[in-house]
C-alpha cells in the first residue's frame, strides 16, 4: 500500500509492480439534480475525478446502483444508467459490472480503478511552499442544487451547473500532468477550503487565497442571500473555521461560498510558480478555466488566510 486513508486522499494506492500502482477509488450520492440522464452523467464525471487528482488513468469501473422496487421508476433508472455509461464512454473507460439493490431513495455511483506509475502519484503530501494554487470549475453548486429543490433556479441557470458538474476533469488532469504540478486534488464535500486544508495538512504547509480570485456561479450568491444554504456545507463552515483566518473585509457571503460542499468539483492544482502561466495558458487555449486563486506561503499545518483581492 502507497496511499491509504491517513492523510484523506482522493483514492487509495497499491503497488503492483515496479512500473504499475493501481488507484482505487468509489463515489456515490443521491440526485443532485431532477433529471436522471445528467444524474448519471455528473455521478460518473464525479466518481472519475478522484482517479484523475491521483494523477492516474481511469481503466475500468463498476456500477453501483440503489433505486426505488416499483416498475414506473425503471425507465428513470434506465435514464441514469444512460448517462453513466455516455459518459464512461466519453472518458474512455469501459463499465465491466457492478452492485444493484433496490432501496426507497435513488442512489448512484461508481467504483473506479486507475493505474499509476508509483513514483507518480499526486497524494496529498507533495505541495510545497512556494507552489502557486489554480482551480478549474467554479464552485457554487451545492448552493444551487438547494435552490433547485427549492424552484428557485431559471432553467438557463440548471443547464449551466449541470454541464460544470457533468464535464470530465480529465483534460486538465492530462495538462497539469504534461506540464508537472506539485501535486493535486478534487474540490467535492468538503468545499473549496476544506480540500485545500487536507493538503496543506498532510504537506506541512500554509496557504493565502485571494477570495476575489474564486471564480463562483452567481447564482449562488444570491442563493446564499435568501438563506438557501445546504447543511453539509454550513457544517464545512464549523469543521474548518479553526483552520481559517478571513481578513477583514471577506463578507459572510463569501466565507460560505468558499465552504460549499461541491459535486464533481474542478481540481484544485498546487504548480511550481514558474510553471503557473504556462499551465493557465495551455488550459485556457483549450478553453478550460484556470484560475491564479492563491499561493503557499511556508511551512505550518494546515492554515489558510483568506485576503481580500
Amino acid at each position: 500500500m502507497l496511499v491509504g486513508s491517513s492523510n484523506a486522499d482522493d483514492g487509495g494506492v497499491y503497488r503492483i509492480t515496479d512500473d504499475i500502482a493501481a488507484v482505487l477509488t468509489t463515489d456515490f450520492f443521491t440526485p443532485i439534480v431532477d433529471d436522471p440522464y445528467w444524474f448519471g452523467a455528473i455521478a460518473a464525471a464525479n466518481s472519475l475525478s478522484d482517479v484523475y487528482a491521483m494523477g492516474a488513468r481511469p481503466v475500468a469501473a463498476l456500477n453501483i446502483a440503489m433505486f426505488p422496487a416499483q416498475s414506473d421508476f425503471f425507465p428513470s433508472l434506465k435514464a441514469i444508467m444512460q448517462g453513466g455509461i455516455d459518459k464512461m464512454t466519453e472518458a474512455g473507460v469501459p463499465i465491466i459490472g457492478g452492485h444493484t439493490i433496490r432501496d426507497k431513495e435513488p442512489k448512484y455511483g461508481f467504483a473506479v480503478l486507475g493505474t499509476v506509475h508509483p513514483d507518480r502519484v499526486l497524494d496529498n503530501t507533495r505541495a510545497k511552499e512556494g507552489d502557486s494554487v489554480v482551480l478549474t470549475k467554479r464552485i457554487g453548486t451545492g448552493v444551487i442544487s438547494t435552490g433547485v429543490k427549492a424552484g428557485l433556479c431559471s432553467d438557463a441557470v440548471i443547464r449551466e451547473f449541470s454541464s460544470s458538474m457533468a464535464t470530465l476533469n480529465r483534460r486538465a488532469a492530462e495538462i497539469m500532468l504534461e506540464i508537472g504540478v506539485s501535486t493535486a486534488t478534487d474540490v467535492t464535500g468538503f468545499g473549496l477550503l476544506g480540500h485545500m486544508n487536507e493538503v496543506l495538512a498532510a504537506s506541512k504547509v500554509r496557504a493565502r487565497v485571494f477570495s476575489g480570485a474564486v471564480p463562483y456561479f452567481e447564482e449562488a450568491m444570491r442563493l446564499i442571500g435568501v438563506g438557501k444554504v445546504p447543511g453539509g456545507t454550513m457544517a464545512n463552515v464549523r469543521s474548518f473555521d479553526r483552520n481559517v483566518r478571513y481578513e477583514a473585509g471577506v463578507a459572510e457571503a463569501t466565507k460560505i461560498l468558499l465552504n460549499d460542499a461541491q459535486t464533481s468539483g474542478g481540481l484544485l492544482i498546487f504548480v511550481p510558480s514558474g510553471k503557473r502561466e504556462r499551465l493557465q495558458e495551455t488550459m485556457r487555449n483549450e478553453g478550460l478555466l484556470a484560475a491564479h486563486i492563491g499561493d503557499v506561503t511556508g511551512k505550518a499545518g494546515g492554515e489558510i488566510r483568506i485576503e481580500v483581492e
